[in-house]
């Protein structure tokens, strides 16, 4: 297996931060490593993000889990387990009004000593994610 990870306070409602995540339109606002993303944001949906890291390339994934204001999981990779990525995000609100938001991507299957090669370092994408997030959340007034 390899994952990535990042962990972030953010002063903000969960249910804000939640709004933000599940609005595929505003990530090119927050995120900077996306270009933009096709589809929708649900249980079930396909997804394809497109990314400043291979803005030619598609990344298709499923929406296996959606949980508003708690945990959205994506989904991708081939047929029958041979190479999977799972990517989830998870918020979890304090008494104080925050919420702690934590994001990690699970590479996994048969084919990840040939396909992890090819995989850069994401550590500094998933820190960039959490704090374009962070940013967005804090000063949006919505």
């Amino acid at each position: 297996m390899k994952i990535y990870r990042a962990e972030i306070e953010i002063d903000a409602s969960s249910q804000k931060v939640w709004d933000i995540l599940a609005d595929p339109g505003g990530y090119p606002n927050w995120d900077p490593g996306m270009l933009r993303i096709e589809g929708r944001l649900a249980l079930g949906e396909k997804v394809s993000f497109f990314t400043k890291l291979s803005p030619d390339r598609a990344f298709p994934v499923k929406v296996t889990a959606f949980e508003p204001g708690k945990r959205m999981v994506l989904t991708g990779g081939m047929p029958l387990g041979l190479f999977k990525s799972e990517r989830t995000h998870t918020l979890t609100p304090s008494s104080d009004g925050k919420t702690m938001f934590h994001t990690e991507e699970i590479f996994s299957g048969l084919l990840l000593p040939v396909f992890g090669k090819s995989i850069p370092d994401l550590t500094g994408n998933f820190e960039q994610f959490a704090a374009g997030l962070k940013q967005h959340a804090e000063n949006d007034d919505s």
